[in-house]
């Protein structure tokens, strides 16, 4: 077992705990418990965590405080359909009425079991319930154990957007239990390790390396190599979030990819998965660097390479328009007068600065010429 702390100092508790093992989802309860004794849990998780049986590991033989009028039963929410197509204002309501209904306060804790639609939209909620509860974030997900449960960011979609509406939220602490992925299906599974090869490009040279080197062991669920990733992953986004949490400057860095991949997730109506259009996003930040004269082919070969080995696209599908595309990039949450900045790499393991800014306004001909390369 694995941890790390993330240390905010602007934040009230000043600081959480990340804890990452294998098979230690029955044990985590007990530990929120005895970090937060005079909480009682309530478990936001999703149809398919249940289907696979994790609500059901996570509460069995739970013991909780002396029963209240409210009942010992540790109680739930199950958001349905699983996924982004429920990451809206729509579910968030229903979830903190149903927790108004329940006659829930302010020493509740929530528990966000399951991905990154899961996580954001608990933490969300904890965010505003009664001004505020604690959340302890669980992810099951490749993407979510690599970044979205770690940092504090929440947030649902709009009807044009994606994550337009939110709140940072730091979790009061984080449990990964690597055993959860061995549930997921290959698509989301492969799709997920996008972000860690986000987090590498962006900080860590020899950790894209290792990704290089151990991408076999990695994609047949080696619990030892996904601990190693997990802990390398969460270390660099910890980091990251010390330094900038609540996205001022530095923390861009975390949208390397995203930009374009956010604009072609919403364009797809959220049938592709968030890493899937990241990688999509990956390439075209590449094709943006080599026209700056930032990088040189045999770099986003070898960036391609390692996205086509986890089979997720690369390019754009052809029935996707060039000018919708364009529009949606307006709406990037990065925008300053209606036009996106853009998060770009001088090598690998180093992000691009310009006057101390790691999020840069790009010439629309470039992203033009662009999106006109990566289209199908």
């Amino acid at each position: 077992m694995k941890s790390l702390e993330v240390k905010i100092p602007s934040v009230a508790a000043g600081s959480y705990k990340i804890t990452i093992g294998v098979n230690i989802l029955a044990t985590i309860l007990s530990e929120a418990q005895k970090l937060l004794p005079a909480h009682r849990p309530f478990v936001i998780t999703d149809a398919n965590l249940v289907a696979a049986g994790h609500l059901e590991r996570l509460i069995q033989n739970q013991k909780l405080a002396p029963a209240s009028e409210r009942g010992s039963k540790i109680q739930n929410y199950i958001i349905s359909p699983a996924g982004e197509a429920s990451k809206n204002m729509a579910t968030l309501t229903a979830i903190v009425e149903t927790m108004e209904k329940a006659m829930l306060g302010r020493d509740t804790v929530v528990i966000a079991l399951g991905g990154g639609t899961v996580g954001d939209i608990a933490g969300f909620a904890a965010a505003i319930f009664k001004r505020g509860v604690p959340v302890v974030q669980i992810p099951t997900t490749t993407v979510a154990q690599a970044d979205s449960a770690v940092g504090g960011k929440t947030g649902v979609d709009s009807s044009v957007s994606k994550n337009a509406f939110g709140a940072f939220w730091p979790p009061a602490a984080v449990f990964i239990d690597v055993a959860t992925l061995k549930t997921l299906d290959d698509r989301q599974f492969r799709a997920g390790l996008v972000e860690s090869v986000k987090h590498a490009l962006i900080a860590d040279a020899e950790y894209f390396e290792y990704l290089e080197k151990n991408l076999d062991a990695i994609l047949a669920r080696d619990a030892d190599v996904l601990e190693a990733i997990a802990y390398r992953n969460c270390r660099i986004k910890a980091s990251i979030v010390e330094a900038d949490p609540f996205e001022k400057n530095q923390r861009r860095v975390l949208n390397y990819g995203h930009t374009i991949g956010h604009a072609v997730e919403s364009a797809s109506s959220y049938q592709l998965l968030h890493g899937e259009a990241v990688a999509i996003g990956i390439v075209g930040a590449g094709l943006i660097e080599e026209r700056l004269g930032l990088a040189k082919p045999p770099r986003i070969a070898r960036i391609k390479a390692v996205l086509e080995k986890l089979n997720v696209p690369t390019k754009i599908p052809a029935y996707m328009k060039k000018s919708e595309l364009v529009e949606l990039l307006r709406y990037d949450k990065k925008s300053v007068a209606k036009w996106p900045r853009f998060v770009l790499l001088d090598k690998i393991g180093v992000v691009h600065t310009k006057d101390s800014q790691y999020a840069l306004e790009i010439e629309p001909d470039i992203i033009s010429t662009v999106l006109d390369a990566i289209l199908s």
